[in-house]
């Protein structure tokens, strides 16, 4: 059997897998399976990685039902939580104990608290996701946020909306571990073809959720003897989008995690658990606690003798469903990471510019409508219609760009320049907008010019540099992530607290962008370019920090730094030839 030529591997496995990272494939534990069975499944996550730079032009081929299961997971979660937006002022404002006055406020309450509670347990999702696998973690997650949602539908109270949010947030970890499945699943050579929907799925659920909270809630909606619920409808249905995302998941997904991809089904795994605590409530010496004497290997006997093993297993014979619980229940890990090798430099500056990344695009979709929604000068005087006709140019725009454009440029970019060139553009954004011209002349004090057309034309182009600038620094830094990872076995912890760190900064942002702007109505004169030069600004230091992500590791397969773009023709013919 062939030695790998590159190193000693740090992961073992006895299954062929897509293998994202700088490592051999694992070996098999007999013949060494050939390359036509290797790349023979189109649909699983068993996929060898393809061979060396130039092997394989056009990449392995896409797990299409697997990416189908994460988007239907990812849709139904976009959806349900984006449903909440369209009615959440009119559901606080009914409520007895909030002042009419304080509704603005009471609404960033609720959900600024969704976004702190995520703060608080992403990373315990992406780590235990790590440890148990990752498909118990998204069922886990899903479940459980369902009932939170029913629970909201019944909330009456400013506190009780609260206390379902923060819950809501607690539970609700997935967004990373879909992330982590993603990078499980492709290698390099396919990975940017399959990072790219996953911004277009929440750009989708960004459309379909809120169809379902503003239809599903009446225009006078109001808690009363009639009809004591009022926003239970669209709660209820959310909660049954996300019972039928799980059944979905828990029939269709596969287990991408090497270490857990062995173990029996999971509700074998449940009723290990159950095993467990009914040994350990009924014995006195539960038949668990015998398990690591039977772990180490026993001698070999060259005389062949299998006395002693034919007594052993008869003796074993009543304990051994007990005595295989725990590797049935918990994968083992044999890989042993520093932490100095899991947060490396790369990954320390892509979390860093990341935190920055989410800090500024929240602000500026917290920015902008309050921006629109002024009186001139500090703001430009539009309409609730206006901005929702401008955001929904900015997201259409977004999913062309994503599906017909973004792969072909990160091609010819790479990864690192791709990313850091989104966040100098979406620094631009920060830096123009307050510059953008009036609908009417006698309201100007400084706007690039005047007049309704024009201010709709450099709208638009800001608008649509930010969100392209967004979703190409999302798309970017999940393929940075993955690939600056040591191994798979850390990569749900990475994602983990990469989820954090934007939670953080959707839950802060808000406040800041909001104070920063009613600091700047007392500035004269452009008194609105207070808060987004303060982001501007802000953004700028990460994109000068993205410099600094260096790893060549990071790029995609087939990625020629020197050329400056993925191998061309030529490489390709020249390895067919030497084949």
């Amino acid at each position: 059997m062939g030695r790998p030529n590159n190193g000693t591997t740090q992961r073992k496995s006895s299954t062929t897998h897509y293998q994202t990272f700088p490592t051999p494939p694992p070996k098999s534990k007999g013949q060494p399976p050939s390359d036509t069975s290797r790349t023979s499944s189109h649909d699983g996550p068993h996929h060898a990685r393809t061979g060396s730079k130039g092997s394989n032009h056009e990449g392995s081929p896409l797990p299409i039902r697997q990416l189908f299961v994460l988007a239907v997971i990812s849709l139904s979660e976009q959806t349900a939580l984006n449903s909440i937006g369209p009615y959440l002022p009119q559901m606080v404002a009914t409520f007895g104990d909030v002042d009419p006055g304080q509704v603005g406020l009471y609404v960033g309450l609720v959900a600024s608290s969704f976004a702190l509670a995520q703060f608080a347990t992403n990373f315990f999702w992406g780590w235990l996701s790590d440890r148990i696998g990752r498909k118990p973690v998204v069922l886990t997650g899903t479940l459980l946020s369902a009932a939170c949602f029913v629970a909201f539908g019944f909330c009456k109270t400013l506190w009780q909306a609260v206390i379902v949010q923060v819950l809501m947030g607690l539970v609700n970890g997935n967004q990373g571990v879909v992330s982590t499945c993603l990078g499980e699943i492709t290698d390099r050579s396919n990975q940017s073809r399959a990072f790219i929907y996953l911004p277009v799925i929440y750009g989708l659920g960004g459309i379909t959720g809120p169809v379902v909270g503003g239809l599903l809630v009446s225009k006078n909606a109001h808690f009363s003897k009639e009809d004591p619920y009022p926003y239970l409808k669209p709660n209820l249905l959310s909660a049954a989008v996300l019972i039928v995302d799980m059944i979905v998941t828990m029939v269709f997904l596969e287990e991408s995690l090497d270490e857990a991809r062995d173990l029996p089904p999971l509700g074998k795994r449940v009723g290990n658990l159950f095993s467990w605590v009914w040994q350990f409530a009924s014995s006195s010496r539960p038949s668990y606690l015998r398990i690591p004497s039977i772990n180490h290997k026993r001698p070999l006997h060259i005389d062949g003798d299998a006395t002693n093993e034919d007594e052993d297993e008869e003796d074993s014979d009543s304990d051994s469903g007990s005595q295989t619980s725990i590797p049935e229940m918990i994968p083992h890990h044999t890989t042993d990471l520093t932490h100095s090798q899991i947060l490396n430099r790369d990954t320390l500056l892509l979390m860093s510019t990341y935190l920055i990344f989410q800090l500024s695009n929240i602000s500026y979709n917290s920015l902008y409508p309050i921006f629109g929604q002024a009186a001139p000068p500090r703001g430009r005087n539009l309409s609730p219609k206006d901005i929702g006709f401008s955001l929904a140019f900015a997201s259409a725009a977004t999913i062309v760009f994503q599906l017909g454009f973004f792969g072909r440029l990160r091609e010819k970019l790479g990864n690192r320049v791709t990313y850091r060139s989104c966040m100098a553009a979406m620094a631009l954004a920060f830096i123009l907008t307050p510059w953008v011209g009036y609908k009417d002349s006698k309201n100007g004090d400084g706007g690039i010019s005047t007049g309704k057309a024009w201010l709709w034309v450099e709208l638009g182009f800001i608008l649509l540099v930010k969100s392209l600038a967004a979703v190409g620094c999302l798309t970017s830094f999940l393929l940075l992530i993955t690939n600056s990872a040591p191994n798979h076995s850390v990569l749900g912890t990475l994602n983990g607290l990469a989820q954090t760190l934007s939670a953080a900064g959707r839950a802060v942002g808000p406040f800041f962008a909001g104070g920063l702007f009613s600091l700047g109505t007392h500035v004269e004169p452009k008194g609105e370019a207070v808060a987004f030069g303060v982001f501007g600004g802000i953004t700028f230091i990460g994109f000068l920090m993205t410099f600094g992500i260096r790893g060549a590791n990071l790029e995609s397969e087939g990625w020629d730094e020197e050329e400056g773009s993925e191998e061309d023709e030529e490489s390709e013919d020249e390895d067919d030839h030497a084949r």
